[in-house]
């Protein structure tokens, strides 16, 4: 009943508008009242399923989208999917034992969401108040190269929007750049899955790059925690998490972010 009346209250008002400023046309007041109510979340999930030539499968890590979502939804924001393919993306990380996780694969809404993921092309930034770049390695093959994802972000971000990622996400920032062709992490405090921790997974040799030292070559400030240690950093608009400790405290962070704008 509550969200009726709001919804009725917010008509009404955009209704005033058009009646007390006559220059104000019907598709401007749409734009105000669609601005007001914009809380959507756009979360990118890798479509890259093998980790290098090891044999083994990767995707995106299950918590790094189940723990922001969590959070988001919560506080009232929708949250949409995209992946470079589309469709259907792979994942892992299910521990039976994070009701979270169990939460997210449980809800019809948000796996229906998840298993028809967007395609780049099929995204409009304008509709995004944030953008979410979740972990996994198979984001090191597919992020960091995909124009098109760069470009949404690079769009959400300057009409004042949130740019987070987490763990290996942030192989999805080092190549965005912004309208004056500065890197957008260039100057800002950044972290993300570190050195340390990918040698202690034995895959230094197998990702096409290492995450932290490329953030640094793009002119990133980058911090970091001690193995698997919750560390997440905000900076300028810009929220990035250590690994998939750090996804629950991402999502908050985001949230706070958002409540500035």
């Amino acid at each position: 009943m509550v969200t009726k009346f709001k919804n009725i209250l917010s008509g009404i008002m955009v209704m005033a508008a058009c009646t007390i400023f006559p220059g104000l046309n019907q598709a401007t007041a749409q734009k105000i009242k669609s601005k007001k109510m914009s809380q959507k979340v756009l979360f990118v999930v890798t479509s890259h399923d093998k980790l290098g030539e090891t044999g083994e499968s990767t995707g995106y890590y299950l918590g790094e989208v189940t723990h922001p979502w969590a959070v988001l939804t919560q506080a009232g924001y929708e949250i949409d999917f995209v992946s470079p393919k589309g469709g259907n993306p792979p994942y892992y990380g299910d521990n039976t034992e994070d009701l979270i996780n169990q939460k997210f694969l449980a809800d019809k809404k948000y796996q229906a969401k998840i298993q028809n993921t967007m395609t780049p092309s099929e995204v409009n930034p304008s509709d995004y108040v944030a953008i979410l770049y979740a972990g996994g390695h198979g984001t090191m093959w597919d992020f960091a190269d995909n124009a098109e994802l760069a470009l949404i972000a690079q769009k959400i971000y300057e009409n004042n929007g949130i740019v987070s990622a987490v763990c290996h996400g942030p192989a999805g920032l080092v190549n965005i750049k912004l309208s004056d062709g500065k890197y957008l992490i260039d100057g800002k405090k950044i972290n993300a899955f570190t050195n340390e921790e990918e040698i202690a997974v034995k895959l230094e040799h197998v990702v096409p790059f290492s995450l932290e030292t490329k953030l640094i070559e793009r002119g990133a400030i980058f911090e970091k925690s001690g193995l698997w240690q919750p560390h997440v950093t905000v900076d300028q608009r810009v929220v990035t998490g250590q690994n998939p400790q750090s996804a629950h405290g991402v999502g908050e962070a985001v949230l706070q972010e958002l409540k500035k704008l």
